[in-house]
Order: structure tokens, then C-alpha cells, then sequence
């Protein structure tokens, strides 16, 4: 695990002031890589390197690394799970390997089979530069789910690249103006798009993705944008499993998932360092951590935090799995200062807007489980693939009843009474008891002409998010690929696969472990599961309204049900109660700055929070992003 960076100039540069910049560049990395840094440079090209050493800790795996041919030369951040079983084909077929490093095996599987070829065969997460020196040509690449990020944009005549947009902003000519689509895509659903960033000038490599720009074609129309190659596809893997369902009972299934997710467990487990796994004490991490127990030679140790509120403390629950599955376990309880501290730090962390207020206690348990193990394993993207998430029947039921033509047609109407309303709610107290908000999303939702649409909305903190921005896009939040063909349930699913799990999740735990200098991996995101996942019908995910059922019959294998069957809960802040209380001179600061003014309408974010702290109403959900707005613009434009 480490950090990446580069600097691409085909048309020609001082060499030793880019590699200077490089330098600086890397540096801002640190923390992703503080064992070591590495640059290989030539007339067109600077590769630079963080090392965070997990396999292969001694000198033979430092980056950046040629392939034995001289043609190939990489810089990687990430970790390729079946390495040793692609050495040992490469070994057997007459190659020598000079070192352990999956790097040195990527890249011999590069020199034969080309990048596209090698990444099909690789099990992994990773984010890559690649320098071809005979065709003279630039890859970068992205793992198939965008577990690990990597960015891209033009300062003038020079590409710059990296793992995170603080090594972007590092280069002297770095374009700092905002994204007014993606300003509005944060306040519309908390975070920017996969393959966006919050910069008009930068994008994000997507997922399952190549962009590569070849010196020999400059001046072709479209070719700072880069041609793009997609390896890996999961609308198709979906409809493939559609196509090719699963036979065979829950029992058959729970066999399936666990033989599948075992050995992606056993896999990431592998490294040279001390690994460990987040507990939550829900079915889905306590899953990972029983089959790491089950697989594991030594006793595994186990992380869990809690807070002194009942209401949003996991601890207990994470313990109970822990004691009973018998794991080295750490928890530990935050206290409310402790957890408002880290507020201030969050913009810098993030480097652009992120609004999932569970980005507070994932940094905080990031840096406890630092402290024994440099790996950690967790249950993330299971919601995605089993149907998880309680949006996915609730949203089921509030489409079917949007084909009833009194109650969709009432619904569609029902801001005419909310908004006005709700204006005044808050000098009457009888109105301010009243949800009006509520009634009028209920309109916006109501709203969508197609499913699509209805999917994408129902996923909103706020539809009317266009009126908190200073200039709005005249675009809007960005859309969804059709999802026909799929039922609602597994149309949602897809969406959430496309963009909130790499926009939201992935992007949530990638910067909190790296800025602790953990590595975290995520053994549900093993493509083979994704695959497995997508042949399961609905039968075996649904009981009903509840998801995973597949996952809960084969944890009630391993686990005593009472300690797994509890109402599912987020990772969850009160947020709410810290906006009316501690958080709210900090809020109220953001909003006062001039910077905020050059990309909010402050004066609409200003009332939405007076409504929050008057009111009985928690709308912290919708003001958490106008916040994580206006930290990053006061951190950029001040």
C-alpha cells in the first residue's frame, strides 16, 4: 500500500525543475507511504513513489520498478491477492523473480500480456502508472471496484497524477476553480462521483478503467483527455447473472459464499506485516472476522469503537462477537470532545468535500487499530452485493405506489402546501412539530418520470440542491446508465455499485486508514464475489423486507444468532445534537467567510441551519455537506 504520483509532459519541460515539483508532490504523500520514497524519471515522464511496506519489506520491492524487459516501468499502489499463484504459472513457464513483491510479478505479467491482459488475470485493489518506454506511451489504471483512488489533470502542457488531490495542488500551475456540478452533486448526495473530483480541472481515473495517452498520437482530437479502456464491466457481470442465475437452495448458496469468501479472506490475510480486522459486531464484518478466525493460525485480533450513547454505540455488540469467537480484541470509547476535535482536521484529510459524518469515528478507529497491525480487513461493500441496505425494500414499496395514479398525483402536488409552510414553521410552535420538510421530498420524489430517475433521488440528503450553490451547474447531479431488465431492487443495487460504494464508502475508509498509515482491504470486493453475488436471485438475498439473507444464514453457521440479529445501524454520529451545541460557533464561522460566499448561497445555508437549531427537526443530514463545502473552500480559497 502506498502513495503514487507523476508528471507527464510530452510536449517537452525542464526536467530538473519537474522532478523538483515531483518531489514536492510526493511529500504531500507521506502518510500513505512513510517507509520509503522512490522517482525514476526520463525526458518525458516522472514516476514517484510512497512506499507503506507490506509484502516484500526489504529493499527488492521498493518502487518505482522496471520489468526485466526495461520496457515497463510502474508505479503501484495497492496489492495483488493472488500473486504467489500467478508467480509460481510465470516460474513454472521459465521466469525468474528476483524478489517476493507482487509489484515485480505485475509487472512480468505486463511484459507478456500487455496492462489490459495482466489486470484481467490479477485478484486485487490497486491504482497504477505505467510508462511504456517503446511505445512511449502513459497508463493509468484503477482497480475494478475503486477501492484505491487516483486522479488526473492539465497544469498547462503537463500532466500531474495521484493517489490524492493534496499532490495535484502540490505543482506550482494547479487550476484551484471549482467544479459547480460537483459542488452540487456533494450537496446533493455527500460526496463527488468516481470519476469527478471537486476541481473543474481534474478527473478521477473510473473504476475497472485504463486512460492512456500515447505521445504519437498528440494533437488528435480528444487526446489530453486520454483514450479510455474498460477491463472489467459491472453492469455486464450483473446482467450475466441474470442470464445465468444460481441453482440451488439457501443452503447451496450459503456453501458458495462461503467457499468464495473464505479464500478471498485467506488471500488478503497474506502479508509480511501484523493484520487485524474491523468488528463492528453486524453481520457483515463479524462474517469476515468468524472465517479469519476459522482460517487463521494465530489468534486474530479484532477493533471495535463505541461511543458513551446507547443509541450509537457498536462496542457492545462488536465485544459479545469478539468474546465469542475468541479474537484479540480492542475497543475503545470516544469521548465527544475527542470526536469533535478531529472536525477541524477533516477538509485536509479529505482534500474535497465529503459529507458521510461516519468519517469521524472510521479515522478515529483507523488510528487505534495502527497502533498492533498495519493490515486491516473489513466487511464493506457487502450491503452493496447482498442487498443490505433497508433503501432497497423501502424504495421498492414507494415506486410500486407511485403507478397509483390519487396517491402519486396527491404526492407530486404536495409542496404546493409543504414549502410555505414550512417557511413558517419556525415562528409556530405547532408547525415546527409538524415534518413539512419531509412532505415536500416526498414531492420531489414523486417528481421522477422514470425509475432511474426515482433511484437516483430517493438517494438525495437534498433534491433542491442546486439553490445552496453560488453558481449552479447547468447540468445537475449526474445521472444513472439504464438499469432496465433489472428488477427495482437490483437496479438500486447496481447504482449503489457504480457510485456511492466507490464515491462514498471506498473513498471514506481510503483516506481515513491511509491517513493513519493503515492498509484496508476489503475481502467482499473480491471480483469473484462480485461475480458469485450477481448470479444470486432475490429469493436468496430477501426475506422479506430484510437483505443478506444469504449472509445470515451462513453467519447463524458460525455465530449464535442473538449476538447478530439486531436492527442494522450506520456508523453513526450525533451529529445533529453537535450542530445545536459545540459545532455550531464552527458552522456558523464557515458560513461567515468570504470564501464560503465565492461557491454557497450562504444566506439559504444560513437559514437551513437556524431551521435545525430552532426546530425539533434533525436536518443535520442536509447541512452536514454545505459544512464539508465550506471547510474545503476556506481551506483552499483563504
Amino acid at each position: 500500500m502506498c502513495g503514487i504520483t507523476g508528471i507527464f509532459t510530452p510536449y517537452g519541460s525542464d526536467p530538473s525543475r519537474r522532478d523538483a515539483i515531483g518531489r514536492q508532490m510526493a511529500a504531500r504523500l507521506r502518510h500513505r507511504g512513510p517507509d520509503a520514497d522512490g522517482f525514476w524519471s526520463d525526458d518525458h515522464v516522472l514516476l514517484g513513489h510512497r512506499r507503506l511496506a507490506i509484502v516484500e519489506l526489504s529493499p527488492l520491492g521498493a518502487q518505482p520498478m522496471a520489468s526485466d524487459s526495461g520496457r515497463y516501468v510502474l508505479s503501484f499502489n495497492g496489492e495483488i491477492y493472488n500473486f504467489v499463484a500467478l508467480r509460481d504459472a510465470l516460474s513454472a513457464a521459465g521466469h525468474r523473480f528476483r524478489s517476493h513483491s507482487d509489484t515485480e510479478v505485475l509487472l512480468a505479467l505486463i511484459d507478456r500480456d500487455g496492462l489490459a491482459g495482466a489486470l484481467s488475470a490479477c485478484v486485487g485493489m490497486f491504482a497504477i502508472a505505467l510508462w511504456d518506454r517503446q511505445e512511449r506511451r502513459l497508463s493509468l489504471a484503477r482497480d475494478r471496484m475503486g477501492e484505491k483512488p487516483l486522479y488526473y489533470g492539465w497544469c498547462g502542457q503537463s500532466l500531474v497524477f495521484g493517489s490524492e488531490l493534496k499532490a495535484l495542488t502540490a505543482h506550482p500551475g494547479f487550476d484551484r476553480r471549482p467544479s459547480p456540478a460537483a459542488l452540487e452533486d456533494v450537496l446533493a448526495r455527500g460526496f463527488v462521483g468516481p470519476a469527478d473530483s471537486i476541481y473543474a480541472s481534474v478527473s478521477q481515473v473510473p473504476p475497472a478503467t485504463i486512460v492512456s495517452w500515447d505521445m504519437t498520437e498528440i494533437g488528435t482530437p480528444d487526446w489530453n483527455d486520454g483514450q479510455q479502456h474498460r477491463y472489467w464491466d459491472r453492469e455486464r457481470v450483473a446482467r450475466d447473472g441474470l442470464a445465468n442465475p444460481f441453482v440451488g437452495s439457501i443452503d447451496d448458496a450459503a456453501d458458495a459464499l462461503q467457499a468464495t469468501l473464505a479464500n478471498a479472506i485467506a488471500l488478503q490475510s497474506h502479508a509480511d506485516v501484523p493484520v487485524g480486522v474491523f468488528l463492528s459486531g453486524g453481520v457483515d464484518s463479524s462474517l469476515v472476522t468468524a472465517l479469519m478466525v476459522a482460517l487463521a493460525p494465530d489468534r486474530v485480533r479484532s477493533y471495535s469503537i463505541g461511543f458513551l450513547s446507547k443509541q450509537y454505540d457498536e462496542a457492545i455488540a462488536a465485544r459479545a462477537v469478539a468474546d465469542y469467537l475468541g479474537t484479540q480484541h480492542r475497543d475503545r470509547y470516544v469521548s465527544e470532545q475527542e470526536a469533535l476535535a478531529l472536525v477541524p482536521d477533516l477538509a485536509g484529510i479529505y482534500d474535497e468535500p465529503f459529507a458521510d459524518s461516519s468519517q469521524i469515528p472510521m479515522v478515529i478507529l483507523s488510528r487505534l487499530a495502527r497502533e498492533d497491525v498495519t493490515v486491516a480487513l473489513s466487511g464493506d461493500g457487502a450491503d452493496e452485493l447482498l442487498g443490505g441496505y433497508n433503501k432497497y425494500a423501502r424504495g421498492d414499496r414507494l415506486w410500486h405506489a407511485s403507478t397509483r395514479p390519487l396517491l402519486a398525483s396527491g404526492l407530486r402536488g404536495a409542496d404546493l402546501i409543504a414549502r410555505p409552510i414550512a417557511a413558517m414553521a419556525s415562528r409556530t410552535n405547532a408547525a415546527r412539530r409538524i415534518p413539512w420538510h419531509s412532505l415536500s421530498s416526498a414531492s420531489d420524489l414523486y417528481q421522477a418520470g422514470d425509475r432511474d430517475t426515482f433511484i437516483r433521488s430517493l438517494g438525495m440528503l437534498n433534491r433542491r440542491a442546486a439553490q445552496f450553490v453560488a453558481v449552479p451547474s447547468p447540468s445537475g447531479c449526474s445521472g444513472l446508465a439504464c438499469s432496465s431488465g433489472f428488477s427495482y431492487r437490483r437496479a438500486a443495487m447496481l447504482d449503489d455499485l457504480r457510485s456511492y460504494l466507490p464515491g462514498d464508502i471506498l473513498t471514506k475508509v481510503d483516506r481515513a486508514t491511509m491517513t493513519a498509515s493503515l492498509e484496508s482491504r476489503a475481502p467482499f470486493l473480491d471480483h469473484r464475489l462480485v461475480e458469485l453475488c450477481a448470479r444470486f436471485p432475490d429469493a436468496l438475498l430477501f426475506d422479506g423486507d430484510e437483505g443478506k439473507r444469504v449472509a445470515r444464514h451462513l453467519l447463524y453457521r458460525l455465530v449464535p444468532r442473538p449476538l447478530v440479529d439486531r436492527p442494522k445501524a450506520g456508523f453513526m454520529v450525533p451529529l445533529g445534537e453537535w450542530l445545536r451545541g459545540e459545532l455550531q460557533p464552527w458552522a456558523r464561522d464557515l458560513l461567515a467567510s468570504p470564501a464560503t460566499a465565492s461557491v454557497l448561497n450562504v444566506p439559504r445555508c444560513r437559514s437551513l441551519l437556524d431551521q435545525h437549531c430552532r426546530g425539533p427537526h434533525d436536518l443535520s443530514a442536509r447541512i452536514w455537506p454545505i459544512l464539508s463545502v465550506a471547510a474545503w473552500a476556506v481551506a483552499t480559497y483563504s
